[in-house]
């Protein structure tokens, strides 16, 4: 695509691109017969310092372009907005969120924007510029922010999976306490019903022996008893020869 023929692919208009070196790095003295724009008006100079020429250069040769002076008219300003959305239909770009196609496109409708109050006043076009400046500059700072906040959120994510892993081994390593301590008291508990069943059993025993010795020494004291009697109910015999 040769200079002269480019495309202008912005909603800034611009006028015809003007040859301006042959040299084969794009730089040095203008050639005499090559186009370049001088006698700049203020206005022109004021849309210069805004909104600087594009340059590039192609075979060798370096082109400039320039941004219009041209008046806008109404008609001109409804082009720019069907030229805006037909731009954002071919772009695809995103009608909510954050899309980086719609948020170019719009920059540069307000730049054209700017382009048309400066023409007609180069105070308004100026202020302009500097709420420009200053929403660009806000959008920056929020970028930064956003950035920001994306790393701190990716540190601290790592930061939880790091300790959510060692939470989970620490989980993992006091399950396994307690599932031991739950064997020991398990352990323990069987061995004192153990310990109750034997102890029941002995006390069993004990109580058996003690009945009997006491059923037995109950059997022996009424078989004293009974010889007691039998022999206090004997009656005692006199001596003979005895009395007077």
């Amino acid at each position: 695509m040769s200079g002269t023929s480019q495309v202008n692919n912005s909603l800034v208009k611009y006028d015809n691109p003007l040859l301006v070196s042959t040299n084969k790095d794009g730089r040095g003295k203008n050639k005499k017969g090559l186009e370049t724009k001088q006698n700049l008006t203020p206005t022109e100079d004021i849309l210069n310092s805004i909104l600087p020429p594009r340059e590039w250069t192609e075979d060798g040769q370096l082109w400039v372009q320039y941004v219009s002076s041209t008046p806008a008219t109404r008609s001109d300003v409804q082009s720019l907005q069907e030229y805006l959305d037909q731009k954002l239909a071919q772009r695809q770009a995103r009608e909510t969120g954050i899309c980086p196609i719609r948020e170019e496109l719009y920059a540069q409708c307000f730049d054209e924007l700017i382009r048309q109050t400066t023409i007609n006043c180069a105070e308004r076009g100026l202020l302009l510029l500097r709420v420009r400046d200053e929403i660009r500059m806000c959008i920056a700072c929020y970028q930064t922010l956003y950035e920001s906040s994306i790393a701190f959120g990716i540190r601290k994510a790592l930061q939880s999976e790091t300790s959510k892993l060692e939470m989970q081994r620490e989980i993992k390593a006091l399950k396994s306490e307690v599932s031991d301590l739950n064997n020991f008291c398990m352990e323990m508990k069987e061995k004192c019903e153990e310990v109750e069943r034997k102890e029941t059993e002995r006390a069993t025993e004990e109580d058996e022996k003690h009945t009997e010795v006491i059923e037995f020494k109950k059997k022996h004291n009424m078989m004293l008893k009974k010889e007691l009697e039998q022999l206090l109910s004997i009656p005692v015999e006199a001596p003979e020869g005895g009395g007077k």
